[in-house]
């Protein structure tokens, strides 16, 4: 539980970390932005259906996004996903959880490998989204885990 719980602070971490970024560019290309709607928005739908809730309403991929729009699904999503993992315990990390994906297909999966495809599906992005600045002339974050347990 204890990893879990540290890869999700390392997570909301990162995610401010390079909103700051995006932010201090100038707000960010539209291919930028783009990804990290999307980064948020899959956060988001994996906490909805965490907590037994659709996320078909939801749309992953959407052209129109704006950095203030990113700050508050960030925010929200750091507090809900706090909240979940505040009161989960060790024994339910290893339940399935039976959820629709976007397209109504349904699946049932461990909650503890959901975790971790949030986790690692941000770390994707975050990457892509460095890349992105680097080329536009902004400034990539180093958001590696260590640097972050190194001062947290």
């Amino acid at each position: 539980m204890k990893t879990v719980k540290r890869m999700f602070e390392h997570q909301l971490w990162a995610d401010r970390q390079l909103l700051d970024a995006v932010r201090n560019s100038g707000g960010g290309s539209p291919e930028a932005l783009r990804l990290f709607r999307h980064l948020a928005i899959a956060e988001q739908v994996w906490i909805i259906r965490l907590n037994g809730e659709s996320s078909t309403h939801l749309q992953l991929w959407a052209d129109d996004a704006d950095v203030d729009d990113i700050e508050a699904l960030i925010a929200s999503n750091e507090q809900q996903y706090t909240a979940y993992l505040a009161a989960l315990t060790e024994e339910q990390l290893d339940e399935d959880l039976t959820y629709a994906s976007q397209n109504g297909t349904v699946f049932r999966t461990p909650i503890r490998d959901i975790l971790t495809h949030v986790a690692l599906h941000g770390q994707y992005h975050r990457g892509q989204i460095n890349r992105i600045l680097r080329e536009t002339a902004g400034e990539p974050q180093a958001l590696d885990f260590i640097l972050f347990a190194r001062n947290n």
